[in-house]
């Protein structure tokens, strides 16, 4: 069973925002076993809906679009689906209600004639109520195809997907399982990788394939298969799992179904009871920002401190001038003291610290762009690590932060 998800806005075709929606789509979907062949993002204009439609049912069972359901006229999905299903827009009364319960209750604006067509909707198709908005959703059957059209914001979305998209393409279809594992690798890349688990996936059965997965300071390894019956599935890719991870044991971190590094982190520090601070120049809040962007971080995270000027980190974290002075200002030294100064300030049992060049230039500090050291203070000492993370200033920031993941990873098992 495949799928198609057309995303229609000129927003996403200037980069103007992330195709959001279009992930969370194909991530649902393939939780019920419906295969996603391809994405596209087009522009509200009725020629080029059109020919997408054309084109994505020569390829799909299932066309989801999203956007283009506004009350304004630049907004031409709804009448274009009309066209395309030889159709007419009617008057539903019901979603009619809900649009002027929405103004009553939520805005302060009065209601607009051009706020009420949205309740003219076309016959052929099942309404799928929006209870969040004013664009309803709308699912056409044609020809054994489905064709789904979706408001664009995505909260509205999403309701619409779990509510009332899903439960209808499960009744509709009979669904395959799709079983995927992906496991989470640190500190080699994907060739080396590759290299040293060659036969391991020489030997991999037909049914079971191997994505590598390569992002800043990490691959990920993903196992996907299909059939009729989920927990074979299972089995079959957890015995590939049980002979692949003695291969890469030194650079195993789980798998991504037990959740990113960061949440391994917590957990862990939650079931030791112990605490843990950040340090941050180079990474600029950056790790801080991954720990507390999970719900109860406070229970383990004391705190943070961004200290980017080199008067910052003697100030706030009392790192001495003269080791500034001896070693500079992103040296090993200074990162073991910044670690050593937040578990100080924040009387944290755990303390991570970064200092580095991320580029473009050298800067005062003299060291070569790419050149990172973190520093690690732990209840029983302090110590210094040191990189080079390449000569591009986002590839710098977000290896650092993987790195440092790492290290606090291996310093708590």
């Amino acid at each position: 069973m495949k799928a198609e998800l057309v995303s229609i806005g000129d927003e996403i075709l200037i980069g103007q925002i992330v195709n959001t929606n279009a992930v969370f789509l194909a991530k649902e979907l393939n939780k019920i076993g419906v295969e996603v062949a391809q994405i596209s993002s087009i522009s509200d204009q009725k020629e080029i809906i059109v020919n997408a439609l054309d084109e994505a049912r020569k390829r799909a069972d299932i066309i989801i679009m999203t956007g283009g359901l506004g009350p304004t006229k630049d907004d031409v999905t709804k009448h274009t689906l009309c066209e395309y299903f030889d159709d007419h827009l009617v008057k539903n009364e019901k979603v009619l209600e809900h649009i002027e319960n929405i103004f009553k209750k939520y805005v302060t604006t009065p209601i607009s004639d051009m706020n009420r067509e949205q309740a003219n909707l076309p016959t052929k198709a099942t309404i799928l109520h929006n209870r969040y908005g004013t664009a309803a959703g709308m699912w056409f059957l044609d020809a054994g195809q489905v064709f789904v059209s979706l408001p664009g914001v995505p909260y509205e979305m999403e309701a619409l997907i779990k509510n009332e998209v899903l439960p209808k393409i499960q009744q509709q279809f009979v669904l395959p399982a799709l079983y995927h594992k992906t496991i989470l690798t640190y500190g080699l890349g994907e060739s080396v990788i590759a290299e040293r688990i060659e036969d391991w996936e020489n030997n991999l059965p037909e049914s079971i394939k191997l994505a590598y997965l390569p992002s800043l300071g990490r691959v990920r390894l993903r196992l996907s298969t299909k059939g009729p019956e989920l927990e074979a599935l299972k089995t079959a890719v957890n015995a590939q799992l049980e002979k692949v991870i003695p291969l890469i044991e030194d650079i195993y971190f789980g798998t991504e179904e037990d959740q990113s590094i960061e949440f391994q982190i917590a957990k862990r520090l939650n079931e030791m009871g112990k605490s843990l601070s950040c340090a941050e120049s180079c990474t600029g809040g950056a790790i801080a920002t991954r720990f507390t962007s999970q719900a109860g971080a406070s229970t383990f995270f004391k705190g943070s401190a961004v200290t980017y000027a080199t008067d910052s980190k003697t100030d706030l974290l009392g790192v001495e001038k003269t080791i500034i002075e001896k070693h500079g200002v992103v040296s090993g030294a200074v990162a073991a003291a910044m670690a050593l100064g937040a578990q100080k300030k924040y009387q944290s049992d755990y303390a991570i610290a970064t200092t580095g060049n991320a580029g473009p230039t050298k800067g005062d500090s003299g060291q070569e762009v790419g050149t990172v050291f973190i520093g690690l203070a732990t209840p029983k000492g302090v110590e210094s690590f040191q990189y080079n993370m390449g000569n591009n200033r986002t590839r710098v920031i977000h290896k650092t932060v993987n790195q440092a993941f790492e290290i606090l990873y291996r310093a708590l098992h």
